[in-house]
């Protein structure tokens, strides 16, 4: 059985504010490879990601299928967050804040908080086919164009069947 957790709208929208807000430029690469290497970090440190997205393995790297969708405004996301309009725009691939109040982060942990600050400082210290090239590993080639696994977003190590295991058995159950 493969991991699959239950998408979170409410923090994927407070971390696109959040990095919306930060000023550098965000673009959809930059956004969407930052929430990925966010939830990987995660993943690996607490064995749960942060958003559950679904992750598609594209030309240019993983998509957050979720994310992108609550990105261009899906009126589906935002009903499901009682929001009758986003705080930012897409102009092309550019994600620009509308207004210029704080963003909140208070649906997120405070290791959720700093996994996406890790995971934000790490895309925009990238450029676009250094981003490309860092995500195209063993997670998104097992996946050939296909579903990416969390299973396979989990890190070598002495403790990765232990892991594999227990985010198999907890994940359906967990509420991120």
């Amino acid at each position: 059985m493969r991991a699959r957790y239950r998408f979170s709208p409410h923090k994927a929208m407070q971390a696109i504010d959040w990095m919306a807000a930060q000023g550098a430029g965000l673009d959809l690469h930059m956004a969407l490879k930052a929430c990925y290497f966010a939830d990987k970090l995660h993943l690996n440190s607490f064995q749960q990601p942060i958003f559950g997205s679904t992750y598609r393995a594209m030309a240019y790297g993983p998509v957050p299928m979720e994310i992108y969708e609550i990105i261009k405004g899906e009126a589906l996301w935002l009903a499901e967050v009682g929001m009758p309009r986003l705080p930012w725009r897409l102009e092309g691939y550019r994600i620009v804040r509308e207004g210029n109040g704080e963003p909140s982060l208070d649906r997120l942990a405070e290791s959720e908080q700093e996994h996406l600050e890790a995971g934000f400082r790490r895309s925009l210290g990238m450029t676009f086919n250094s981003r490309t090239a860092a995500t195209h590993g063993p997670d998104w080639q097992a996946a050939a164009g296909g579903e990416m696994r969390y299973e396979d977003m989990l890190d070598d190590g002495p403790d990765r069947d232990a892991a594999i295991t227990f985010i198999r058995e907890t994940a359906r159950h967990i509420r991120l």
